[in-house]
């Protein structure tokens, strides 16, 4: 049933994608191909034309809020997806088993690491065609940011674990040595990746971006960005959700995993869903003149997360809990 609902599910989203796209863009290309075709006295009277052909001189403007952050945020994005698509397939075909205690944690943590060199060089060719001057701010932020966040935080409970005198607390030694994974072997690897990403020819954008932006008309009320950032998360989140359901009894309920290759096929789908999703919303934003797409893209897919959260959050009443503070602590930290 997990299946059947996502394959049906990106199917419909396919075929939607593909008639919508097709239809309006066959139809605006001939559109602008006649004009093209007048002479120019009729020209000038079409110039009030609308469409995503007027903000061709600024679809490809580096990002006006953050354009570091955005880059640190597609570098670290890239990494983590590498490595839980390449865990998920070297378990699908038998590399890993659950049965084999800590395998696959092992097994994440030294992808991680090594897809580290992927995220340096993706955060820094992006941010060199952005034009931004500060790239060694970038390289760091993108070797610590998010791995340091996540160290901290497990410090943290690791401590509060280790003075409850609780069983799960991880030892001292095993976390230095993830400390030195982290600072000898991953941090050096994101900078070796950035060292090829600067060297690298920047990227060529097909248009020449124009020196004053253009004017941004006011959206409709269902095309306003917030809207779509905020609601589209649910069509990948429907894809994918009966599979939530299996991944999470198998991490609070001590039940050994083995159906990797469902979980690949699921994790395709998912991936497959965010992106025509993106890609259909984003041409509605430049339909509508709107050439601020970097960070609206970004979050049409990331939305996925925070109804990935909310289930969670009810999936929690399942798990009959103890009332104990650690233990909501653990389960949302």
């Amino acid at each position: 049933y997990s299946i059947t609902n996502s394959i049906l599910v990106v199917l419909f989203l396919s075929l939607l994608v593909i008639s919508i796209l097709v239809r309006n863009l066959k139809r605006d290309i001939a559109g602008y191909n006649a004009i093209a075709a007048l002479a120019d006295e009729e020209k000038d009277e079409d110039l009030d034309e609308t469409g995503w052909k007027l903000v061709h001189a600024d679809v490809f403007r580096p990002p006006g809020t953050n354009p570091m952050t955005y880059c640190v945020f597609i570098g670290t994005g890239v990494q983590l997806f590498l490595t839980t698509f390449l865990a998920v397939v070297f378990s699908a075909i038998g590399f890993l088993s659950p049965a084999r205690r800590g395998s696959l944690m092992i097994a994440f943590l030294v992808l991680y690491m090594l897809m580290g060199t992927v995220a340096g060089y993706v955060s820094s060719r992006l941010y060199k065609s952005f034009r931004g001057r500060q790239w060694q701010l970038c390289t760091v932020l993108t070797a610590t940011l998010f791995p340091g966040v996540a160290f901290c935080l497990f410090l943290f409970f690791n401590i509060i674990l280790f003075f409850m005198h609780s069983s799960g607390s991880v030892p001292l030694l095993d976390v230095i040595i993830v400390a030195a994974m982290w600072c000898c072997v991953s941090i050096p690897l994101v900078f070796l990746g950035a060292y090829f990403g600067y060297k690298a020819e920047t990227m060529e954008y097909p248009t020449i971006t124009s020196t004053i932006a253009r004017a941004i008309p006011t959206p409709p009320a269902l095309l306003h960005p917030m809207v779509g950032m905020t609601v589209t998360g649910i069509v990948p989140f429907a894809a994918a959700y009966v599979e939530f359901f299996f991944i999470m009894t198998s991490l609070w309920m001590d039940q050994f995993y083995y159906v990797f290759g469902f979980t690949l096929i699921v994790f395709l789908i998912l991936c497959i869903t965010c992106a025509e999703v993106t890609v259909l919303l984003v041409y509605y934003q430049l339909c509508a003149e709107n050439h601020r797409w970097w960070w609206f893209s970004f979050f049409t897919s990331g939305s996925t997360s925070f109804y990935t959260f909310i289930y969670s959050m009810f999936w929690f009443r399942t798990l009959e809990a103890s009332k104990m503070l650690m233990t909501y602590m653990l389960y949302f930290g």
